[in-house]
C-alpha cells in the first residue's frame, strides 16, 4: 500500500472545540502530522461537550483521532516560543482564537512567517479577520443564524430552525481542510505560504442555493417549506403503517412518475403540470396526499421493497441503532471500529472520502490530556528536566 496522501505534512491545531479541530481530523485522516494544542489547565473544551463514558468525551475520542497532543501555555513567552519552534517546523498551522488574540502573544502572521515562510496559516473564526463584527464571540450557532440558513429551516407557520448538530462547524471544517489543500498547492508553485481567512458564515452561505442571486435579480426572498420542496414535488417524508419514517425524492421527472404510478395516481402524471418540477411543486398537496395514504396503509419494508422495485426514490429515516446496522454502509466501511488505550474499541465514523490508492485511516481515538507532550517538546530540544520546569510553571 502507498503512503497516506499527506504523508510528510505537519499541521500544527492551536484551536477547540469544533470547525478547525474537526478540520485537522479531516487532515489527520489522511496521513497528516498533525500535533493539537491544548493549555496545561484548560484542556479543549470539546472534552467535556457531549456523552462520555468513564470520565472521557466521546465527541473529543472522533475529533482528537491521530492526533499527537501536547499542552502549551501561549499566553506566556516561553510556552509562544516552543510554539514558533513548533510552527517553524510545520506545514499549516490552524487557529481559532479571536483576531488580534495570536498577535498579543507575538504569534501573529508577522512573526510566524519570519520563522517558517513556507507556512500556511489557516484562521477559522465567527466572522472572519476583518470587518465590524471580526472582534464578536462567533460560535456555528449565529453562523446558522445570519448565513440565511435557519430562516429556510422549519416548518411554514413556525420559527426558524436551528439545526440540532454543529452544522456550520462541520461545512466550515470541510471548506478549511480544502483551502488549506488550496494553499499548500499554491506553495508548491511559488515557495510562499499565505493565510487562509475563514468565517464560520461563508461556508454555511455557499450551499444554500441562488437566495441571494434570486433576491438580487428577482426581489424574491425563499420561504420556510418544511420538509417539502420550493421547487419539486414529491419531497417529503412520510410515516408507515408500523410506525417508521421513510424519505421520498423526485427531483427527476421519471422518477416522479414512478413514484405516482407506483401509488395508484396515473391520474396526476398525465396532467399538463406534472411535467415540471415547479409545476409539481404547485400541485404538491394533491400529491402529497396520495403518496402519504398509500405509505400509511402499508409497513415500512413492504415500502421500501415496493419503491425500489420501481426504481422510486426512497431511504428510510435513520437514527444511530439503524446506521450501525445498515448493509450498505458496512459494505463501504463507512463506520470504523477504533481502539482506544481508556475505552477500548469504539465505533465512529470513518474517513470521509475513499481513495484507490491513498486511503485514509484513522489510526488511534482522541487520547488523554497532553498525552504526547513529553515526545514533541523533547523534538523541540526540551529535555525531561526542562520539561519538569515548564510543567511545574505552568507552561506546559
Amino acid at each position: 500500500m502507498s503512503e497516506p496522501a499527506l504523508h510528510g505534512i505537519r499541521v500544527v491545531e492551536a484551536a477547540t472545540l469544533f470547525a478547525a479541530p474537526l478540520a485537522g481530523m479531516f487532515l489527520a485522516d489522511y496521513g497528516a502530522d498533525v500535533v493539537k494544542v491544548e493549555h496545561p489547565l484548560r484542556a479543549d473544551p470539546a472534552r467535556g461537550h457531549g456523552p462520555s463514558k468513564d470520565g472521557a468525551g466521546l465527541w473529543f475520542k472522533a475529533l482528537a483521532r491521530s492526533k499527537r497532543l501536547v499542552t502549551l501555555d501561549l499566553s506566556k513567552p516561553e510556552g509562544a516560543e516552543l510554539f514558533l519552534k513548533l510552527a517553524a517546523d510545520a506545514d499549516v498551522v490552524l487557529e481559532n482564537f479571536r483576531p488580534g488574540t495570536l498577535e498579543r502573544w507575538g504569534l501573529g502572521w508577522d512573526e510566524l512567517s519570519t520563522a517558517n515562510p513556507r507556512l500556511v496559516l489557516a484562521r477559522v473564526t465567527g466572522f472572519g479577520q476583518t470587518g465590524p463584527y471580526s472582534s464578536r464571540p462567533g460560535f456555528g450557532t449565529l453562523a446558522e443564524a445570519m448565513s440565511g440558513f435557519a430562516a429556510l429551516n422549519g416548518e411554514p407557520d413556525g420559527p426558524p430552525m436551528l439545526p440540532p448538530l454543529a452544522l456550520a462547524d462541520g461545512v466550515a471544517a470541510l471548506a478549511t481542510a480544502f483551502a488549506v489543500m488550496v494553499a499548500l498547492r499554491a506553495r508548491d508553485s511559488t515557495g510562499k505560504g499565505q493565510v487562509v481567512d475563514l468565517s464560520l458564515v461563508e461556508p454555511l452561505l455557499s450551499l444554500l442555493g441562488p437566495q441571494i442571486t434570486a433576491w438580487d435579480a428577482l426581489g424574491e426572498l425563499q420561504e420556510r417549506t418544511g420538509n417539502r420542496s420550493s421547487s419539486n414535488a414529491p419531497r417529503n417524508v412520510y410515516r408507515t403503517a408500523d410506525g417508521f419514517w421513510v424519505a421520498v425524492s423526485a427531483s427527476a421527472q421519471s422518477i416522479a412518475e414512478r413514484v405516482l404510478r407506483l401509488v395508484g395516481r396515473p391520474d396526476l402524471v398525465d396532467q399538463p403540470w406534472f411535467s415540471t418540477g415547479a409545476g409539481r411543486a404547485e400541485h404538491v398537496d394533491e400529491i402529497d396526499s396520495a403518496v402519504a395514504a398509500w405509505i400509511a396503509e402499508r409497513d415500512r419494508d413492504h415500502v421500501l421493497s415496493v419503491f425500489e422495485a420501481a426504481q422510486a426514490a426512497i431511504a428510510p429515516v435513520y437514527d444511530a441503532r439503524d446506521l450501525v446496522a445498515d448493509p450498505q454502509l458496512a459494505a463501504l466501511r463507512s463506520i470504523a471500529t477504533v481502539e482506544d488505550d481508556e475505552l477500548g474499541p469504539l465505533k465512529m465514523t470513518n474517513v470521509i472520502a475513499r481513495l484507490s490508492q491513498t486511503p485514509g485511516e484513522i489510526r488511534w481515538a482522541g487520547r488523554r490530556h497532553g498525552a504526547d507532550t513529553a515526545e514533541i517538546l523533547a523534538a523541540a530540544g526540551i529535555d525531561p528536566e526542562e520539561l519538569a520546569r515548564l510543567r511545574a510553571e505552568g507552561i506546559a
